[in-house]
């Protein structure tokens, strides 16, 4: 009881601190003004006049961002404002780093927006473009409005170039209808002529012009003068030879890549050490003795007699890094003589730490339960001297029961161990083919093997051995595919021999589950589409669906060696003496994110599977590990992970408390998911505490459902067991709905993550006691306490913490 009222306190302190920081946030954003000096004031609102529309966006970037007012729905100023400011002024040192500050009048930035806005018109083809800048001030507060006379816009009426070289005049022309932006007629656009520039830049380097510049890529326009009296333009595109004659196409002659021999980099002293024998073109000189030649060499794509192109040169960048053994790759070139059309190319490479290893754990609880989780991977980068991949992972956890006067860990329900390892091999080995990827992205074949073990208290206890071979190649930067083609499981279980012979019968279709002994062997297939987008402030779709396949070709072998069985009379066909399983699971994960401008943005996601047992498995049903769940960190941020459903599932249901206890933390499945993600993230503080403070607020719905009777942990109960099954009638009033705020802490290569979810919407209930936000407002403390008398052990929360490392979506 002393428990319960130090956790009924604490959530009361928390209520209470957020109701009074949204107060004095509140307040904060209306009292800016009283902060600063009488001479000063605060823009609240910038206006650009007589701009064409599809400029505004454009022209309103070049005001200056201390004159730019914040958003009217933003919370940065009243942040600023709550830690900054004291004895009723602005603190002029000490500045903590929230929020964003005011936007304080000056006039020397305004006049240098309406300078910048005037140079940005007449880069557009407004010539005569004029603007002029007025300020009206109110009670300390300003509006500044620019007014635009662009006057008439110029057009392009002649296209010419003078390009000296007629191999390069020839290359110009046959690339130029591919990617010119430069048409007559067009409105004049010195963004135009800066992109024609790096086109023409672009193509030269990959066609052997080694020692091409920008420079040498100018336009002369005439007629552009604001005193011309007609609004048209001549524009001619030179392309000059440099001073020392005509431009030249360069071959790649041999490469020497020479391995430091440590990661302190390279002493004078290797110099004189370098290996002289030359194989396909390529001398390797390794100083640090750890690595094979053919691994790495086999990602350089300069080719001794190709043409020099860029292309090739980043391309084996790129490679050698995604090796992940080199913290340093530098690519430079020679040549012999000023006279010779060959550049040799050197390749340095500094290596990086080989081995590492990482500890990291959690604590998940809630009002009922606490336990934690512990895991130690080690990581070896170079096991094989190839970049070969070697990663060796042990966690366990366990969880237990608290309340009634319980001591943490002095009844524990729940314990999880497992060990897994796995080689990634940079390439793809398949038997009898050797295909040479690498050109959007490293291929990988990736050999790995499990061992998992779960006990539930008086209950089960599982144990699950996997081995997989799977290859991932990239069709192209944005266009990953990962296949599969051997996936084997073997997993048996058994029952606790205490187990309550009720509690079985109650329960049927779990204890099934938690006690059967099975093979599975299958394949899966994995497409992602835009995965390299994801860390980018842009608009695009995201993409990854999968599919699970498991069984046929055992179900051919049985077939052959005259071993079909029966399975719709609960005898299904064995191999070597065990079931096999046979199923399909399609999933999809399709993401919207909308950049709004900033760091702001907007993410919709439609997360949904299905798993579908058929042929071998059509009264066995689906694999404990292979049905869906809801809630958790990444999923419905308002409950514990594995409490949602299915359906309109209440644990309420089982009416013995015997019973309950004795199920008390088992995972609540389905054979189908259907989640729904919507968040808004922006930033909160760009230093704090060396890193960025950033924040969102979300609302996540979502659930799980059975397919089929008989897949319910109701399965004794047909009337109870309907009501996990998906129906599109019924999907509204079986939607779990949550909300909520979160903080993340980027330091670059981490982000750790602190999400609040409340709960708005819950399945479990009926009619309008679903909405169970209004008992939060209203009664929170008698709701949970009839709850908990009538499905205790659980307990009742409205609000779930969340921590974790990384983004959830």
């Amino acid at each position: 009881m002393i428990l319960k009222a130090y956790q009924n306190s604490i959530n009361i302190k928390l209520k209470s601190t957020a109701i009074l920081l949204f107060i004095i946030v509140l307040i904060q954003a209306c009292s800016s003004t009283k902060y600063i000096a009488d001479y000063q004031s605060i823009v609240k609102q910038v206006t650009i006049d007589s701009v064409d529309a599809k400029f505004e966006e454009q022209a309103y970037n070049y005001v200056q961002k201390d004159i730019r007012p914040a958003s009217k729905l933003s919370i940065q100023v009243p942040l600023y404002n709550l830690f900054n400011t004291k004895d009723g002024r602005y603190k002029t040192s000490d500045i903590k780093p929230f929020g964003t500050p005011p936007a304080i009048l000056d006039s020397t930035l305004v006049e240098i927006s309406r300078t910048q806005i005037q140079k940005f018109l007449k880069s557009k083809g407004y010539r005569q473009a004029e603007v002029k800048a007025a300020i009206q001030v109110a009670d300390k507060k300003a509006e500044i409005v620019f007014t635009a006379k662009p006057g008439p816009a110029y057009f392009i009426d002649k296209l010419s170039d003078s390009i000296p070289n007629p191999n390069i005049k020839n290359l110009y022309k046959s690339n130029r209808a591919a990617i010119t932006h430069l048409h007559t007629g067009m409105q004049y656009d010195e963004d135009s002529l800066t992109y024609e520039r790096e086109q023409i830049y672009r193509i030269m380097k990959e066609n052997g012009y080694f020692y091409f510049l920008r420079p040498y890529v100018n336009f002369d326009v005439y007629g552009a003068e604001p005193t011309s009296k007609t609004n048209k333009i001549d524009l001619n595109l030179n392309v000059t030879n440099p001073n020392d004659g005509e431009h030249k196409q360069f071959d790649i002659g041999y490469t020497h890549m020479i391995i430091a021999p440590n990661p302190d980099g390279f002493p004078d002293s290797v110099r004189y050490k370098l290996n002289k024998d030359t194989v396909n073109g390529i001398i390797f000189t390794d100083f640090s003795k750890r690595y094979r030649r053919n691994p790495i060499v086999r990602y350089d794509f300069l080719k001794q007699g190709d043409l020099y192109d860029i292309r090739n040169e980043n391309l084996t960048y790129d490679r050698l890094y995604e090796l992940n053994i080199f913290k340093n790759v530098k690519i430079d070139y020679y040549r012999r003589d000023s006279t010779s059309n060959k550049i040799n190319t050197v390749i340095q490479l500094i290596p990086q730490k080989v081995m590492s290893n990482r500890v990291e754990g959690e604590v998940p609880f809630n009002g009922g339960t606490v336990g934690f989780t512990i895991g130690n991977t080690y990581t070896n980068n170079n096991i094989f001297r190839g970049a070969e991949r070697f990663e060796l992972q042990v966690k366990g956890g366990l969880q237990s029961r608290i309340g009634n006067g319980a001591k943490p860990f002095s009844d524990i329900y729940q314990r999880d161990f497992s060990i897994s390892s796995s080689i990634t091999v940079p390439r793809l080995m398949i038997p009898f083919y050797n295909p040479v990827l690498g050109g959007n992205g490293m291929p990988h074949t990736t050999f790995a093997s499990s061992y998992i073990y779960a006990l539930q208290k008086d209950v089960s206890v599982r144990r699950i051995f996997i081995n997989s071979i799977t290859y991932d190649w990239f069709e192209t930067k944005s266009k990953l595919h990962s296949f599969t083609p051997l996936n084997f499981e073997y997993r048996f279980g058994y029952l606790d021999p205490n187990v309550d012979e009720q509690t079985v019968l109650n329960n049927l279709y779990y204890s099934t589950l938690l006690g059967r002994k099975d093979l599975t062997l299958g394949m899966k297939y994995t497409y992602t589409l835009n995965a390299n987008k994801l860390n980018e402030y842009r608009s695009f779709v995201y993409l990854r669906a999968g599919m699970d396949i498991a069984g046929n070709m055992l179900q051919g072998v049985s077939s052959l060696i005259g071993k079909k069985g029966d399975p719709a009379n609960n005898n299904p066909a064995r191999i070597f003496g065990l079931p096999f399983n046979q199923y399909m699971r399609p999933e999809v994960d399709l993401r919207w994110y909308k950049h709004l401008g900033g760091e702001r943005q907007f993410i919709a996601r439609l997360n949904a599977g299905v798993a579908y047992a058929y042929g071998n498995s059509v009264l066995t049903g689906i694999p404990f590990e292979k049905q869906f769940f809801a809630g958790g960190s990444s999923g419905i941020r308002a409950w514990q992970a594995r409490t949602i459903g299915p359906g309109n599932y209440d644990r309420g249901l089982l009416r013995s408390d015997t019973l309950r206890r004795a199920f008390f933390g088992l995972d609540q499945l389905g054979t189908m998911r259907i989640e729904t993600n919507f968040e808004y993230r922006f930033t909160v503080a760009k230093k704090f505490l060396g890193a960025t403070l950033k924040g969102a607020a979300f609302v996540d719905i979502g659930n799980v459902w059975n397919l089929r009777r008989g897949e319910s942990i109701l399965v004794s109960n047909p009337a109870l067991d309907e009501q996990t099954i998906f129906r599109l009638s019924k999907l509204a009033q079986q939607l779990a709905v949550g909300t909520g705020v979160g903080l993340r802490y980027d330091v670059q290569y981490f982000v750790f993550r602190f999400d609040v979810g409340l709960k708005l919407k819950d399945p479990q209930f009926a009619g309008s006691d679903q909405w169970v936000i209004s008992k939060f407002l209203s009664g929170a403390s008698d709701f949970k306490n009839s709850y908990n008398a009538t499905h205790g052990p659980d307990t009742y929360r409205f609000i779930q913490y969340n921590f974790g490392i990384g983004m959830p979506f």
